[in-house]
C-alpha cells in the first residue's frame, strides 16, 4: 500500500478519476443529455450490466481454458457483419457509425480488442484478457455519450485512424511492438471523460479542473490522469516492474498532451523542420514517440479527411456540440467561445475555417513525411470535402476565392488563432 502511494504521488495521481463537476449549476453528466422517461433503465447502465456478465464469463472460460483464442470470448457479443467489417478495419472508408451500431454501441471495446489481438499485443505482453477486457469497458463507459462528438465513437474513430497509420510503410518497419501499443492505447484514452466543453470554457467558469493544471492543457492532462486511474484500477500491468508501468504512463501522457490544439503550430514546426532537414531517423526510440504524436493528431482530427458521408457525420456532431456550449455561455450572460455562436456561425463556414487553418497544414505535412496512397486519398478528400461545404456557404467560399494561399500555409494569424481556441481538442 505504501509503495503504491509513492508510485502515484510521482505522477500526480488524479484521485478524482470518476465521474464529472458541477459548475454554474450545469452538470457535465447531463450537459448534453436528453430527458427520459419516468422509471426508465438507461440503455448505458444496461449494458454496464452486460458487460459485467461478459466479464464473469470470461473469467470462468479463461480460469477452465487458458488455451482459448481471445476473439472467442467476443463471439456473443456481436453479429457476424460487425466481425465482416473487422476483416476490413484497416480501409480508410471504415463506417465507424455502421460498426457502433452493429456491436449495440461497443465499437470501442470490441474494436481495440481485435487490434491489440491482431497485432499480437495481448500474447507478447502477457496482458490478461480479463483485465484488458475490463479495462476497455471501463475506458467506454467513462466517456460522455451524451456529447454529439467526443464520445466513444470518436475514440473508436480515432483509434481506427490510428491502426491504418500504423500500418503506413515507414511506421511499418520502424514500430516496435511497444510503440504500437503505445499508439493505440493514446488514441483509446486520448479524450477520456471529456466534458463536452473546451478549455477556455473551464477556465473563465473558474473549473477546478482549470485551477488544477493551471490553465494548461487542461482536458488533455485530465484525460491522461484519467487513463492513468483506469489503468491502476484494473492492474493492466501490474506484472511489469513498477519502473516499467511508471514509463509507460508518462509515455501515454506525452502522446495524449500531444493533442492539445492550441500547440498545433508548435508540433507543427518541428515536424516541418525534421522534414527540411531529413534528419528524422526512426532507428531512435526519441524520433518514434515524436511520430508517434504526430500520428495521435492526425488521427484526432481526421474527420476532414474522410469521404464525404462520414466527414459529413462529424461535422454536424462537432458542430452541434459547439453551438451547445455557446448556447450555454449565452445563457450565463459569458463571452461567447469562437465557433459557438449559432447566430453567427454555420456548420460549413466553422468546418471551412478548420480545414484551412488547422487541418491542411497538418496533412500536407504528414504527407510530405509519408507519401503514400492513403495520404494522397486523405488529401484528396479534404478538397473534396471542402469545395462541397464551400458550395453550401457562399460567402466563405467567395472570400476563399479572393484570398486563396498556397495549401498548408496558413495567412491569416487572427483566424487561426480563434479556430485553435475554439476547436479545443476537436
Amino acid at each position: 500500500m505504501l509503495g503504491d502511494v509513492r508510485v502515484r504521488s510521482q505522477v500526480g495521481f488524479e484521485p478524482e478519476r470518476r465521474g464529472s463537476h458541477p459548475y454554474l449549476g450545469v452538470d457535465f453528466r447531463t450537459l448534453h443529455s436528453r430527458a427520459e422517461s419516468a422509471g426508465s433503465i438507461p440503455a448505458r447502465r444496461i449494458r454496464r450490466l452486460f458487460s459485467f456478465q461478459r466479464h464473469l464469463l470470461s473469467s470462468r472460460l479463461l480460469r477452465g481454458a487458458p488455451h482459448l483464442n481471445p476473439l472467442h470470448i467476443l463471439d456473443e457479443d456481436y453479429c457476424g457483419q460487425a466481425k465482416c467489417m473487422l476483416e476490413k478495419v484497416g480501409t480508410w472508408n471504415f463506417d465507424i457509425f455502421l460498426f457502433d451500431r452493429l456491436t449495440n454501441g461497443n465499437s470501442l471495446v470490441f474494436l481495440t480488442f481485435h487490434l491489440l489481438n491482431q497485432y499480437g499485443l495481448i500474447e507478447l505482453f502477457q496482458l490478461d484478457m480479463v483485465k484488458v477486457r475490463r479495462f476497455l469497458v471501463l475506458v467506454q463507459e467513462d466517456y460522455h455519450n451524451q456529447n454529439p462528438y467526443h464520445n466513444a465513437v470518436h475514440a473508436a474513430d480515432v483509434t481506427q485512424a490510428m491502426h491504418c497509420y500504423l500500418r503506413e510503410p515507414k511506421l511499418a518497419e520502424s514500430l516496435t511492438s511497444f510503440d504500437i501499443l503505445l499508439g493505440l492505447l493514446a488514441a483509446v484514452t486520448h479524450d477520456l471523460d471529456h466534458p463536452g466543453v473546451n478549455q477556455p470554457f473551464l477556465i473563465k467558469t473558474n473549473h477546478y479542473l482549470a485551477a488544477l493544471y493551471r490553465n494548461t492543457s487542461v482536458l488533455e492532462n485530465h484525460h491522461w490522469r484519467s487513463a492513468v486511474g483506469l489503468l491502476r484500477e484494473t492492474e493492466l500491468f501490474s506484472h511489469l516492474p513498477a519502473e516499467d508501468s511508471l514509463g509507460i504512463e508518462r509515455q501515454l501522457g506525452s502522446l495524449i498532451l500531444a493533442t492539445d490544439i492550441t500547440r498545433q503550430n508548435e508540433y507543427l514546426s518541428r515536424f516541418r523542420t525534421h522534414l527540411d532537414e531529413n534528419d528524422l531517423c526512426l532507428g531512435h526510440a526519441s524520433h518514434r514517440h515524436f511520430v508517434l504524436q504526430m500520428a495521435l493528431k492526425c488521427a484526432d482530427i481526421c474527420n476532414p479527411c474522410r469521404p464525404w458521408e462520414l466527414s459529413k457525420q462529424w461535422s454536424e456532431k462537432v458542430t452541434e456540440e459547439f453551438f451547445h456550449q455557446g448556447d450555454i455561455e449565452k445563457k450565463h450572460k459569458l463571452e461567447i467561445s469562437p465557433l459557438c455562436d449559432s447566430e453567427a456561425n454555420t456548420i460549413a463556414s466553422v468546418q471551412i475555417g478548420f480545414m484551412t487553418y488547422v487541418v491542411e497544414p497538418l496533412f500536407a505535412e504528414w504527407a510530405r513525411f509519408s507519401d503514400t496512397r492513403l495520404s494522397q486519398t486523405m488529401l484528396g478528400h479534404l478538397g473534396l470535402n471542402k469545395a462541397s461545404w464551400s458550395a453550401m456557404d457562399p460567402e466563405t467560399s467567395g472570400s476563399s476565392e479572393e484570398g486563396e494561399s498556397e495549401p498548408g500555409r496558413p495567412t491569416e494569424e487572427p483566424s487561426s488563432r480563434a479556430l485553435s481556441q475554439g476547436s479545443q481538442e476537436t
